[in-house]
C-alpha cells in the first residue's frame, strides 16, 4: 500500500469511524501530507525511523515552531499506530520518534516600580469616593498583594476575608481550598470597599454574598476583572495585560525578594513545584538583563 492510499483512508477513519471534527481530519491530513512532500510516495511498509527523522529535521531547517513539530509528530504516530492495529503494516517506525520539547514562554511581568505606581494611582482614584473606584482599588490590590486567579477572585465572597488576620480564602483548581494572606495597602483598599463602595454596588441588585460585585449589583465575572486590570493597570506598564500578570509579578517579586519557591508554590496553589519553577527563569532573566548593562566586563 503506498504512503498516499494509506493516507487517505487514515482520514476516512478520522472523519467516518472517530467522528473527529473536519478541522482537525484536515490538520492531521495537511501533517501527512507534508511528510509527503519530503519522503515521496513509497510503500507504506518501507518507510522507516530515519525517514521520519528527516522529515522533522526539514521542518526545524524550514522554521517551523516546536508546537507546531510536537503536533506533527503526535499525527505521525497515531498514523502509524493506526497502520499497524490494521496490520497495514508489521513494525510502527514512529515508536522511538522523539518529538522536540514545546518551549515555554516566560510570562509577562510588570516591574516594582510600575505596580507602585499603579497602586498609588488606584488609590488617589479611590480617595474621590466612587464606588467602581473603591472597587478598582481594592480588586488590584488584592490580585497582586495575594497573587490569585482570576477565578479565585471572581469566587471569593465576603465572608472569605478575615480582615483580623489580614487573609483570603479561595478555592482554586481541582476544587482545592486554600487560604492566602495579604498585606497592609490591600487591607485599607478592602475596608475602604467594604465601607463605602460595596454597599453601594451591591444595592443596585438583588443581594448578592459575592466579595467583588459589577455596576448593577451582581457578582462580578471574570471578564469584567479583565477589563478593570487592562483599563487600571495597562497605561502604567504600557502592555497589554490581564489578572494574571498581576499573578506572574507577584510570584517573581516574592522570588526577587527572598521567598523560598515551596512558600510561592503554596501562595499560588500549584499542585507540582515545576509549575512554580518558571518565575526563577523569569528572576533569572532580569538578574541577566540587569547585569549586561551594568557589568563593566558583562
Amino acid at each position: 500500500m503506498r504512503l498516499s492510499d494509506a493516507a487517505d483512508a487514515y482520514a476516512r477513519e478520522l472523519s467516518d469511524v472517530r467522528r473527529l471534527s473536519p478541522a482537525t481530519v484536515r490538520a492531521y491530513s495537511a501533517d501527512l501530507r507534508d511528510l509527503l512532500a519530503v519522503i515521496g510516495d513509497r510503500e507504506l511498509a518501507d518507510v522507516d525511523l530515519e525517514h521520519l527523522r528527516e522529515w522533522l529535521w526539514v521542518a526545524t531547517r524550514r522554521g517551523d515552531a516546536r508546537s507546531t513539530l510536537a503536533r506533527r509528530t503526535a499525527a505521525v504516530r497515531g498514523f502509524f499506530a493506526w497502520a499497524r492495529q490494521t496490520e497495514r503494516i508489521g513494525a510502527d517506525p514512529s515508536l522511538r520518534l522523539v518529538a522536540p520539547r514545546r518551549g515555554r514562554p516566560l510570562p509577562k511581568v510588570a516591574t516594582a516600580p510600575a505596580m507602585a505606581a499603579v497602586l498609588r494611582d488606584a488609590e488617589v482614584r479611590a480617595d474621590g469616593g466612587d464606588a467602581l473606584a473603591l472597587r478598582d482599588a481594592a480588586l488590584v490590590e488584592l490580585l497582586y498583594a495575594s497573587a490569585l486567579r482570576v477565578s479565585e477572585l471572581c469566587g471569593a465572597d465576603v465572608d472569605d476575608i478575615d480582615r483580623d488576620r489580614r487573609t483570603v480564602r479561595v478555592v482554586g483548581k481541582g476544587r482545592k481550598e486554600r487560604v492566602v494572606p495579604y498585606g497592609t495597602p490591600a487591607a485599607r483598599a478592602l475596608d475602604a470597599y467594604l465601607a463605602r463602595g460595596r454597599p453601594a454596588l451591591a444595592a443596585r441588585g438583588s443581594g448578592t454574598p459575592a466579595l467583588f460585585v459589577g455596576a448593577r449589583g451582581a457578582r462580578l465575572g471574570a471578564r469584567s476583572a479583565y477589563d478593570v486590570v487592562a483599563r487600571v493597570v495597562a497605561p502604567a506598564v504600557g502592555q497589554s495585560v490581564g489578572p494574571h500578570t498581576l499573578r506572574h509579578s507577584a510570584a517573581t517579586h516574592l522570588l526577587d525578594g527572598g521567598a523560598d519557591l515551596r512558600t510561592v508554590q503554596e501562595m499560588l496553589g500549584h499542585a507540582s513545584l515545576g509549575t512554580t519553577q518558571i518565575y526563577t527563569h523569569v528572576s533569572a532573566e532580569r538578574l541577566a538583563a540587569a547585569y549586561r548593562l551594568a557589568h563593566p566586563r558583562a
